[in-house]
């Protein structure tokens, strides 16, 4: 397992050593020792999947009391992901970064508390699987606006398929800073 750094602090690219044969492939797709060797030292207990047809955009999302720590990937497909950092006293705050995790590069993404985090499907479905630190609780769910002039993220996609909800995220200069 290769484990770098992204350029916001916190945020790791994981790539799993694969090992592929005539009958497929088989990789580790998480192993706490090696994410614990990068300071990573907390329990997942919560597991999400959802499924998301092309031009989807899911985010930007975050929950606060106390956050959430995420590791994700997509198994089917190919998404363009993207985190936000959110944290006020942070010298990167309300910059971005993005990567593409597909099926096929088994990249996954630990995504720590203080970022909010969102995606846009590439292929013509996507599946998309997340480990997530804290249970999710409605209450304490936040967003940001997908396409918030200030953060200016480069989305791959004119014209978005979006939630209702996702389309009443405010923008990051209105929200309570909770990191």
């Amino acid at each position: 397992m290769k484990i770098v750094s992204g350029k916001l602090d916190g945020i790791l690219i994981i790539e799993p050593r694969v090992f592929a044969d005539n009958r497929g492939f088989f990789y580790e797709s998480y192993n706490q020792k090696e994410l614990e060797n990068f300071g990573v030292n907390l329990n997942f207990v919560q597991d999400n999947h959802s499924r998301s047809v092309k031009n989807t955009v899911r985010g930007l999302h975050y929950q606060i009391n106390p956050g959430q720590d995420k590791l994700v990937r997509a198994t089917v497909g190919t998404v363009w992901d993207v985190v936000v950092d959110i944290r006020k006293d942070s010298p990167t705050f309300g910059q971005w970064e993005g990567y593409e995790l597909s099926a096929e590069n088994k990249r996954q993404l630990f995504v720590p508390k203080g970022f909010a985090h969102g995606f846009c499907v590439l292929s013509d479905i996507a599946d998309f699987q997340y480990k997530c630190s804290e249970y999710w609780s409605p209450a304490d769910e936040r967003g940001i606006a997908w396409d918030d002039a200030e953060i200016n993220v480069e989305w791959p996609v004119s014209a978005p398929v979006l939630s209702e909800k996702d389309l009443r995220n405010p923008e990051l200069k209105n929200v309570d800073l909770y990191f």
